[in-house]
């Protein structure tokens, strides 16, 4: 038969699939962290028992992510003795005053007789269950699957060799089990925020019987609908690792454990209460001093706060001027250099996205200052759509910052910049301008200078490289101690900041506030800046036809508002508390609140809905302006 004309072949199609679909998905584990005791990988459905020495450390991995895992702890010389003294839920939230322990100051799990057991160095999560059981054989049969696995089992199984006797359910801390509690006093739950290789790593206080499980749910969200190992590793007690949690810029983001700034060494000498502030520790307050008597240090004499986790972007290259005064408010093009100016970012929809200061180098040099770590992906994404040629730098790990603010500021900073001729001297140095100088003399560590702050005080902030950061903080110390300089923690600063009307991210402004809404407006100069910017459009709509307004609050009595309390007109809700504090020097209750424009006028009586908004009540009055302390800044601008 010719070739021509004979039936042409079909098509042919090979599918080939795994008898094992998941073993396609499981990521290599991560590095070890240090010198490994012990490591073992706990299967889908099943527990194991460990024991631990006291120092030793405890690793709990997610390998593919998103999969729970039960840990219970026993006291070993108590079960040796007879006793089962075991972890305690209960217990750690009471002492520790949250839904579970995290690492800092109130980082430990107690026993039931108010020991601790453990202590938390590492989370890189941050979300974790203490008030469910672990899961039990009652949940599945009552789901109508009889015979399920389940952990409280498998936990029973795994201790009974340690003569601990078996229950149906067990009281466990459940690592990585996202739930919580809705409004309805519902106890949620949904898949787990840990990603592949999340974990959290535990300090043994004492000699420990230790029983994991990876949880066999596959009926519910708790382990995204598919379980997965999880890894336990053991390490040396001779290991030393940093406290931290861990961040992410993006969802997709490697995380980032938090931080030490070039000025810990200093601050911790001071004080052991820090928190984790957008990935670096930073002081709360300080022993010895406390938040009272750092704010009058600030206010009546001169005061020192670390402040290095502000985010830094450089943005250089010839079409810099030109992406800022796109994607800030302000008129970029009108900011000499030297100079700085404060601004908003905003989203196309007019809603903020951050505020921060911007400071110009030089004609092609800023230096965009801000609290979002995200800022410099979108300022990133924005030079990419409009093809400009332009360099987004993060320099936040090069430059690290404190403020030196209080009416003694200058006079301190006088003492210790040296400035060369071209640049002002430190006490010419104008208001939203900087410097740059160096320590002492011509020789010293450079830094840069500039007179700007967050309290509504006269103050400045000096900027340096982290390996200098100490020079500067002995310095100041040296130089400031006579002068009754104090250091500052964040508590301290927020009554200082409300004080001055100052706002906050999450607080007085988000992605759904815009800049009039947020009590900034003035950084909108929507009729002066002729160039277009991204939110423009949205902000002259929102201008022109606004809802709400940030506005002062005058409390009655002697009770603080909170942040989040609702605002009252009657009984209907018009408004919401942003933030609040009692003012040391005005001796009164002070609140900045967003309220619906209909309520603004200063003197309007309202009342702030505390329990469920409705039993009980705090008198309020509308005050002219949100600046409660030096309304016409006299003082900042001294």
């Amino acid at each position: 038969m010719p070739v021509d004309s004979q039936q042409r072949a079909s098509e042919l199609r090979l599918t080939i699939r795994r008898a094992n679909p998941s073993s396609l998905l499981v990521p290599a584990l991560p590095t070890p962290l240090g010198e490994l005791v012990d490591e073992f990988t706990i299967r889908p459905g099943t527990a194991r028992d460990y024991e631990v020495g006291a120092g030793q450390y405890i690793q709990v991995i997610d390998v593919a992510g998103r999969q729970c895992s039960d840990f219970v702890a026993f006291n070993r010389r108590g079960l040796d003795a007879g006793r089962e003294i075991d972890l305690d839920p209960t217990v750690t939230r009471t002492l520790n005053g949250n839904a579970y322990p995290g690492p800092g100051l109130f980082s430990k799990f107690f026993d039931r007789d108010m020991q601790p057991m453990l202590e938390v160095v590492r989370d890189t999560v941050g979300r974790h269950d203490t008030f469910a059981l672990a899961c039990t054989a009652r949940y599945y049969e009552s789901q109508g699957y009889f015979g399920h696995a389940n952990c409280s089992d498998n936990i029973s199984r795994a201790l009974h060799p340690y003569g601990v006797r078996g229950r149906p359910g067990w009281p466990a801390i459940n690592f990585f089990f996202n739930t919580g509690i809705d409004a309805h006093q519902q106890l949620t739950l949904d898949e787990p925020w840990s990603r592949p290789g999340d974990y959290v790593l535990l300090r043994a206080m004492t000699e420990l019987v230790c029983a994991s499980s990876s949880c066999p749910d596959d009926i519910d969200p708790a382990n995204g609908w598919q379980p997965t190992d999880i890894h336990i590793r053991v390490y040396s007690d001779k290991e030393r690792f940093s406290i931290a949690m861990a961040n992410r810029k993006t969802p997709d983001a490697d995380p980032v454990l938090t931080r030490e700034s070039g000025f810990h060494p200093g601050t911790s000498a001071l004080t052991r209460h820090f928190v984790d502030y957008r990935g670096w520790w930073t002081p709360t307050h300080f022993d010895g001093y406390g938040a009272i008597e750092e704010y009058h240090g600030c206010r009546e004499r001169v005061a020192v706060m670390d402040l290095s986790a502000l985010r830094k972007f450089e943005v250089i290259g010839p079409d810099a001027e030109a992406l800022l005064n796109y994607c800030l408010t302000r008129d970029v093009r009108k900011l000499a250099v030297g100079q700085v100016v404060y601004s908003a970012m905003c989203y196309e929809h007019g809603g903020m996205l951050d505020d921060g200061t911007l400071l110009r180098l030089g004609p092609d040099t800023f230096r965009w200052i801000c609290g979002e770590d995200y800022a410099g992906v979108w300022l990133r994404e924005q030079a990419e759509k409009l093809g400009m040629k332009v360099w987004i730098k993060s320099a936040s790990e090069q430059i690290h910052n404190i403020a030196v603010q209080g009416p003694l500021s200058r006079e301190l900073l006088a003492r210790m910049i040296w400035t060369p001729g071209t640049q002002p001297p430190l006490d010419e140095l104008g208001w939203f301008r900087f410097l740059v100088g160096r320590l002492d003399d011509y020789n010293g560590c450079p830094l840069m200078v500039s007179r700007t702050g967050y309290t509504g005080e006269l103050g400045y902030e000096i900027w340096c490289h982290p390996d200098d950061a100490m020079r500067v903080w002995r310095r100041l110390w040296q130089l400031g101690e006579p002068l009754g300089l104090v250091p500052l923690g964040l508590h301290a600063l927020d009554t200082l900041r409300i004080e001055a009307g100052l706002i906050f991210a999450g607080y007085e402004f988000s992605d759904q506030t815009d800049p009039f809404e947020a009590g900034i407006g003035f950084c909108v100069p929507l009729k002066s800046k002729q160039d277009d910017f991204i939110g423009r459009e949205a902000l002259l709509r929102r201008k022109e036809h606004p809802l709400q307004r940030l506005v002062g609050l005058e409390l009655d009595g002697n009770e603080i508002a909170h942040h989040g309390d609702c605002v009252h007109a009657g009984r209907a809700q018009v408004g919401v508390i942003t933030s609040a504090t009692r003012s040391p020097l005005l001796g009164r209750n002070i609140a900045l609140c967003r309220l619906d424009v209909a309520y603004c006028e200063p003197g309007t009586r309202l009342e702030i809905g505390k329990l469920d908004g409705q039993q009980k009540r705090i008198g309020a009055t509308v005050v002219a302006g949100t600046v409660a302390y030096d309304p016409d800044k006299s003082r900042v601008r001294a």
